[in-house]
């Protein structure tokens, strides 16, 4: 089932300091291409999954991918907002966005695409 969700990053500035796979980008644009990549493709996961304790050990399904996921972002006087449309589980959305960007996101709603 493919869901719509909205994501707040209220203090964009924050989330450059979530760790070693925090975003890199500054502006709204930037931090939806990183997020659309971390979501279309493994590459986030499997360098995170790659500095666990044991890496054979970290359940797969964290690893799904959806290539038609979409992400637009957009600046609202200092905070982003982003809309991610995608046929990926909540959990595995949260993940990423943990790894991304920290504590530093809000889920604000979630409908049917």
């Amino acid at each position: 089932m493919t869901a719509r969700f909205f994501i707040s990053l209220p203090d964009p500035d924050a989330v450059h300091t979530a760790g070693p796979f925090a975003f890199r980008s500054r502006g709204a644009e930037g931090v939806a291409d990183e997020l659309r990549a971390a979501l279309r493709t493994d590459g986030l996961f499997q360098r995170w999954r790659a500095v666990q304790e044991d890496p054979d050990a970290v359940d797969p399904a964290m690893g799904a991918i959806d290539p038609d996921t979409t992400v637009t972002g957009t600046q609202n006087d200092l905070h982003v907002e982003l809309v991610v449309v995608s046929s990926i589980s909540s959990s595995v959305l949260r993940h990423r966005l943990r790894l991304l960007a920290g504590h530093a996101w809000q889920l604000r709603d979630v409908t049917a695409a």
